[in-house]
């Protein structure tokens, strides 16, 4: 039997990913992180979606990495910056978020005999998180090999596709109205089309109008 398990967050991405896995693998499980985030409907999403799908999820808390790093996803004080600076990452960048995620994903992987991991980074919309690179991807799938001699597979279903091209995804899996009114992508903490404002919000909606116009 092949098993996957699917880092999830019950965004648009990470949501149209599981529903791929579903199509791809005979058995998927999914793990959420609860780290310190300010939005806690995320999970609260994360796991309405992953019933709705039938897919166990795996809630872990991971709240130290609040505390090793200020940014506006964990900051109360911190406002989301509507623009991507030029010269830096956005204060959006979560520092070593999927780096983490995916060495906890893979220890509780190996623990139940799966190989497969899954997660919805991507490069193509480049958001400037140098954590969503697919050089970061393969080198890290190489690390985890070595250190816990155990073959995984990280898989990147969305690495080189647009937002226009994940709705269609999303679309061709039946789930674009799942994904499109009960996903959780805004940085400010809406669900559906968000604050609209967010660089989030606005990358999304750019994708949405442009699958809807050839629909």
């Amino acid at each position: 039997m092949k098993k996957v398990l699917v880092v999830f967050s019950g965004g648009q991405d990470s949501t149209t990913c599981l529903y791929w896995a579903k199509s791809q693998f005979d058995s998927v499980e999914a793990i959420s992180f609860d780290y310190g985030q300010k939005h806690r409907l995320e999970l609260e999403l994360a796991t309405s979606i992953a019933e709705r799908a039938g897919i166990p999820l795996h809630v872990f808390q991971l709240d130290l990495l609040s505390q090793l790093t200020s940014n506006a996803l964990t900051d109360p004080a911190l406002a989301v910056e509507t623009d991507k600076p030029a010269d830096r990452p956005p204060n959006t960048l979560v520092e070593g978020r999927n780096l983490l995620f995916l060495t906890y994903a893979a220890i509780f992987a190996k623990s139940k005999e799966i190989h497969h991991l899954v997660t919805g980074v991507g490069q193509a919309d480049y958001s400037g998180y140098p954590d969503c690179r697919d050089e970061f991807i393969r080198s890290l799938n190489q690390t985890l090999n070595l250190s816990m001699d155990y073959p995984y597979e990280i898989h990147t279903p969305l690495m080189w596709k647009t937002k226009e091209e994940i709705w269609q995804l999303a679309d061709d899996l039946g789930v674009f109205d799942l994904v499109r009114y009960e996903t959780l992508t805004c940085y400010n903490g809406l669900v559906g089309a968000g604050c609209g404002q967010c660089p989030a919000c606005r990358l999304r909606q750019n994708g949405l109008e442009a699958y809807l116009k050839r629909r």
